[in-house]
């Protein structure tokens, strides 16, 4: 047994049990992957994949177990070699970050600069995608860190709080709701309402706050970008409620925000690693700079604990 084919069917299995898409992943002709799936198999004595008409559906049931094992050998294999790299050349690699617009576009840029000033020879690279996409990328190893407001910790990922994200209503500079002295979720609910993307609206703490009071919110746009959303407020389609930290009184001279926290309980913003992940010293120095409290020996102590994990594990068995 090799850590290669190790690897192997780690990746078949990241990539849904597609041979090809793996092969492709792992820069290795297809005949070749499957010639190795079926050594390994012969070597064990067992199947590690259901098959029909020619294609994986899924593990077999000592596939599942075995797939577990080889999973935490290929990411503990990793993990030496990052812990080479870290000692052989600590202020050299990359950091890649997952993030949401806009963290992306608020939020990191300051961050970025002084980061780049303390390591120069890292290089940064933003993965900008959706608040489930970004743990997604974590999970598969794909990014160091993600940073948004999903809080969906699991078996393989660890999530940290950060700081609450607080709304705000945009409006044109001359909307009657500026008006209001203190605004209320009846009279928004009177205006057409421009918002974040519309998959994540339905399980939103936006509008679970206007079902709490009988009102339906007139969603008539959702869109990723904040930027985006901005625009057409300015072109006079609605108004917006987006996060605090999107409203940039310099640049949005057309627009107007009204405080919204009174209206609607906050979005916790939550920094993802891998559990059990060896993180490089310039990835635990990004995490205590964007947020002050998770210190290194707050992250690394977290990362060593595995109970999580195999209690995780012991679940599926079980179940």
């Amino acid at each position: 047994m090799k850590l290669e084919q190790l690897r192997l069917i780690v990746e078949i299995a990241r990539q849904d049990y597609n041979v090809s898409r793996a092969a492709e992943t792992l820069a290795a002709p297809q005949p070749a992957v499957s010639r190795q799936l079926k050594a390994l198999e012969r070597e064990l004595g067992v199947d590690l994949f259901v098959r029909s008409q020619n294609r994986l559906r899924g593990p077999t049931r000592p596939g599942k177990e075995i797939l577990e094992v080889a999973q935490r050998m290929v990411e503990d294999a990793d993990n030496i070699a990052k812990i080479a790299r870290d000692f052989g050349d600590m202020d050299q690699g990359r950091l890649t970050i997952a993030t949401t617009h806009t963290q992306a576009r608020y939020a990191l840029p300051p961050l970025i600069q002084r980061f780049a000033q303390r390591y120069p020879h890292v290089e940064v690279m933003i993965r900008q995608a959706s608040p489930a996409e970004i743990l997604e990328l974590v999970r598969k190893g794909d990014a160091d860190v993600c940073i948004g407001s999903e809080s969906a910790e699991g078996a393989d990922l660890l999530l940290f709080p950060c700081y609450p994200m607080q709304r705000i209503v945009l409006t044109p500079s001359d909307h009657p709701l500026l008006a209001m002295r203190r605004l209320t979720l009846q009279a928004l609910a009177r205006y057409p309402i421009i918002t974040y993307d519309a998959p994540a609206l339905g399980r939103s703490r936006l509008t679970q706050s206007f079902a709490a009071q009988g009102l339906a919110p007139k969603i008539v746009l959702s869109a990723i970008d904040t930027d985006v959303i901005k625009a057409y407020v300015e072109h006079g389609l609605g108004i917006a409620i987006v996060a605090k930290l999107a409203f940039e009184p310099g640049r949005d001279r057309k627009l107007r925000a009204i405080d919204a926290s009174h209206l609607f309980e906050p979005n916790t913003i939550h920094l993802g690693v891998r559990r059990n992940d060896y993180l490089r010293g310039y990835v635990l120095d990004f995490i205590e700079m964007f947020a002050p409290q998770l210190t290194r020996k707050r992250v690394e102590s977290r990362l060593r604990d595995t109970k999580p994990a195999r209690n995780a594990l012991r679940d599926r068995r079980s179940g």
